[in-house]
């Protein structure tokens, strides 16, 4: 990211040079004077020193996620970075996470007030709002408790749960695709077809639909969602240095259209549930909504009530941390199947023992394919393709680690360091599963899985956790119970993440399956 400075035609040089000398030193006594506000017998927080104007933007590079962590070996798990006129507190370090984001959760709950989150889901997301908090948690708890009601309880033509009976025939689906595509071409690249599937399931649970893998409606929303993490992953500069909000600007205008075109898409399914709604046959989340603010039900903590506008927020936090997270796991899962084959036959003999080749997985299947389970975390673990949480930001006046942190100040929190700290894992650079499993055979080490950080910690820790953790294990089990996956030149492959708000692998064409 780079931010350049462009004079005005028929300005001299003298006068610039000047302009620019005056902004830079006023902005410099702004910050310093903002961070002087330490009270005595408490440390100073450190962190390098940034240029006037930009702050440290030039010292993150292309891996930022990288950098600050290569940083926080010298300044320790609380520093201070300078994002143009920003100042923003870094946190690394599981224990000191830990203590920010649960043991001081109240403190480090809000989100910031960035530029561009206003745009999103007009700045009522569950994920990136500065709502109140009594509407922000009593809308929370009615988007978990939705997804909890879709994901468990099972339904009545079947002895398997929506997302179990909606998963199992999205990997039908797929295993008869890549056949056709092995038949066709002999190889082919799997990404876009997780991706369609995917979305399937989240259409399924949200929309109560599946759609054709050809159509529009669902294509468009593919897309959109694919738009929005590129356009958050190459960030915007307004976020930080905000008089650039006040100029043209290319990328934030075409961050805010996708936006809109969003919020209109999913406005136009809610639109049509409200016309043919029945409170007697709740068929999917958007319905529990609607039911929700039929019946005109408040919160009897928080006192709020869902308004109907409100429910096209929800359904897009529900659908965009569903979707993207999901596909991106189980697009690494397949790249390090292929390129781990010893691990996949592992994998695929645990599941032999335990299942068979017949019986469809099942949710409840997770607390006994132990290697599986263990191979999922190890995924999360080393590929870390959520390397920070959503920003985080301060309520109040707060310490932590004796440092005195001002209300309002932007927080990132570096999940990519913990995952691999060396200080909390043996040889954090190698792939292998079985790290996560007990000594004594008795399943998954529980104390090493919560090490692992993905989905956040705390008051915000994503509300779709175990949504995505289960379809995760679902699509894989049912691909593993059925396909064996290689690539034609394992050697070529290039597992690398690349940086962005989730970071994905390189796309291979080269993959092949067969059956099992």
């Amino acid at each position: 990211m780079m931010f350049a400075l462009m004079g005005s035609p028929g300005v001299t040089p003298l006068t610039e040079i000047l302009a620019v000398f005056t902004i830079s030193f006023l902005l410099l006594v702004a910050v310093k004077s903002f961070w002087n506000r330490v009270p005595p017998g408490f440390k100073r927080l450190p962190g390098p020193r940034g240029y006037p104007l930009i702050g440290n933007i030039l010292d993150l590079g292309k891996n930022p996620h990288l950098t600050l962590a290569q940083m926080s070996e010298k300044y320790g798990d609380v520093m201070l970075i300078i994002l143009g006129t920003r100042p923003i507190l870094v946190l690394s370090g599981l224990e000191t996470i830990r203590q920010a984001l649960i043991k001081q959760g109240d403190d480090f709950v809000a989100r910031p007030d960035l530029y561009s989150f206003q745009f999103i889901a007009d700045g009522q997301s569950l994920s990136f709002g500065r709502s109140s908090k009594e509407a922000w948690r009593s809308r929370r708890k009615l988007a978990r408790n939705a997804l909890k009601i879709f994901s468990t309880s099972a339904s009545p033509m079947s002895s398997m749960c929506p997302l179990e009976d909606s998963v199992s025939k999205e990997a039908d689906y797929l295993i008869a695709k890549f056949q056709e595509l092995m038949k066709e071409k002999n190889r082919f690249e799997p990404y876009r077809y997780l991706v369609i599937s995917v979305a399937n399931v989240i259409c399924a649970m949200c929309f109560g639909k599946r759609y054709t893998h050809e159509d529009q409606e669902l294509l468009s929303m593919v897309n959109l969602n694919n738009e929005f993490g590129e356009a958050a992953a190459s960030g915007n500069p307004a976020d930080f240095i905000p008089i650039l909000k006040y100029l043209p600007n290319r990328t934030m205008k075409a961050f805010k259209d996708l936006n809109q075109r969003f919020n209109a898409l999913v406005q136009k399914i809610i639109k049509e549930h409200y016309a043919n709604f029945d409170k007697n046959n709740i068929r999917d989340i958007t319905d529990s909504l609607i039911e929700h603010c039929q019946s005109k039900n408040l919160d009897v903590n928080a006192n709020v009530q869902l308004e109907d506008d409100k429910i096209v927020n929800i359904v897009n936090d529900i659908f965009g941390a569903g979707f993207d997270t999901v596909t991106t796991a189980l697009s690494w899962c397949l790249m390090y199947l292929v390129t781990y084959p010893e691990i996949q036959k592992k994998i695929q003999q645990e599941i032999d023992q335990v299942l068979g080749r017949e019986r469809k997985p099942k949710l409840s299947d997770r607390s006994v394919l132990h290697y599986t389970e263990a191979f999922i975390l190890e995924v999360f673990r080393y590929s870390s393709f959520v390397p920070f949480t959503i920003p985080h930001c301060t309520t109040k006046d707060t310490v932590l680690n004796g440092y005195a942190i001002p209300r309002d100040t932007c927080v990132f929190v570096n999940q990519w360091q913990v995952n691999h700290d060396p200080k909390l894992w043996d040889n954090p650079s190698s792939f292998n599963p079985e790290r996560f499993l007990a000594a004594d055979g008795s399943g998954i080490n529980r104390v090493e899985s919560e090490k692992v950080l993905l989905f956040g910690l705390g008051k915000r820790r994503c509300i779709g956790e175990n949504i995505g953790r289960g379809q995760i294990f679902l699509f894989l089990t049912t691909l593993l119970q059925k396909l064996e996956f290689s690539v034609c030149h394992r050697e070529m492959l290039d597992i690398t993440p690349e940086y962005g708000l989730t970071m994905k692998h390189k796309r291979c064409e080269d993959f092949q399956i067969k059956l099992r």
